[in-house]
């Protein structure tokens, strides 16, 4: 069994939301074994039944604590019927009962006004494996073309391509439609091979919107849409004024990379030296967001860019200050001309420490700037939270 890095609340309530097939429910089952009660929203029966008649479950639920001596309840895909959290919230008051509730959308309850028990529940979230939790294990090249879902870890190249594929096919495409969340599948089809094809980049509303043949609105919706869904989020650049940040262009990027990789068609090949650089660059970016996550640091990772097009790849700030600057390469060499960002945010930026994260064996200094192989920066990336 591999060890998650996110540790659950053992006694509080909590909810966890993480994409579909990122391991929720194996996690849930793995922590909470003795007088658990599980209520899968996936069923359609208990779909149809709770979404009837809600106090139904609150009822069920205070004869099973009762006779059952029932202490945690778990609730898979609680978004389905938003309307239980109500009776959770009586139960949680009446029994002092412990809520496991998990999600892969959290757009339904924050969107809907639903009873996010507020003081009464944490939250946490789930993503694919990180390096920590499979260094034995994780080999770069393939997490590169195939990303880390618990789903494709450990299976042959075809099952892999299988698993990934259906995964955006039917997960990203139909279920997404079937919730109602969009009413124009074929539109939101396009955007979503759009918005895959510009993993990293700026997002222009304007531009996608051209390309896809809609409003820049609802392309913001639909970014609005992967984000709530918990299958991507935006690296906002790093500015001084918190203001000027808000409007400035975010960069996207979906929450694995064998799914990046299955919306663009690139699953059957290895990546070109191009398009590795960019896998490599979110990789990093995704194990510095997950880490975030996952030790509730109050650190806060950004993007740099001028005017003028320079650019350094990762900004980590806590409390008001920058912690470091971070030029991701994929690289087995790295150069001056490596360094020209790092160079313009150092005029900026005179005390900041400098760093390059790259596929170097050693770490070494050039420059001022200190050169770290990816695995040592994974190492150390805690403390720099």
């Amino acid at each position: 069994m591999i060890s998650r890095k996110q540790k659950l609340p053992p006694n509080k309530s909590f909810f966890i939301f993480g994409p579909r097939q990122t391991g929720k429910s194996t996690l849930l089952e793995n922590c909470f074994k003795k007088n658990v009660w599980s209520v899968n929203l996936l069923f359609n029966d208990l779909f149809l039944k709770y979404s009837k008649s809600p106090e139904l479950f609150r009822l069920e639920a205070i004869e099973k604590i009762k006779t059952e001596k029932i202490k945690t309840i778990i609730i898979d895909e609680v978004q389905r019927v938003p309307d239980l959290l109500n009776e959770v919230h009586h139960l949680i008051e009446r029994f002092k009962v412990q809520f496991a509730l998990s999600g892969s959308s959290a757009r339904k309850l924050k969107r809907g006004n639903a009873n996010l028990l507020a003081g009464r529940a944490v939250q946490r979230y789930l993503f694919p494996y990180i390096y920590e939790e499979i260094p034995d294990s994780f080999n770069l090249e393939e997490v590169l073309r195939f990303g880390t879902l618990p789903a494709v870890h450990g299976e042959s190249v075809e099952d892999k391509i299988d698993i990934l594929r259906t995964y955006t096919d039917t997960y990203l495409r139909e279920e997404i439609m079937m919730e109602g969340i969009v009413r124009n599948i074929g539109a939101f089809s396009r955007f979503l091979e759009m918005a895959a094809s510009q993993f990293g980049e700026l997002v222009s509303f304007s531009s996608i919107g051209r390309e896809c043949h809609i409003s820049p609105r609802t392309v913001q919706s639909h970014y609005e849409i992967l984000e709530d869904t918990l299958i991507g989020f935006r690296l906002q650049p790093w500015m001084k004024s918190q203001r000027k940040r808000m409007v400035a262009h975010p960069k996207f990027y979906f929450f694995d990379l064998g799914v990046t990789n299955s919306l663009n068609h690139n699953l059957t090949a290895p990546p070109d030296r191009k398009l590795r650089g960019r896998l490599f660059e979110q990789f990093i970016i995704l194990e510095t967001y997950r880490l975030l996550k996952y030790t509730r640091s109050e650190a806060r990772a950004y993007f740099w860019r001028t005017n003028h097009g320079a650019e350094v790849d990762l900004i980590l700030e806590k409390h008001n200050k920058i912690i470091g600057a971070f030029e991701i390469k994929s690289t087995e060499v790295v150069s001056g001309a490596d360094l020209t960002g790092l160079r313009s945010f150092s005029e900026e930026y005179p005390k900041t420490p400098l760093h390059v994260i790259a596929n170097v064996a050693n770490p070494y200094n050039i420059r001022n700037v200190s050169v770290l192989p990816w695995k040592d920066y994974l190492a150390r990336l805690e403390s720099f939270l």
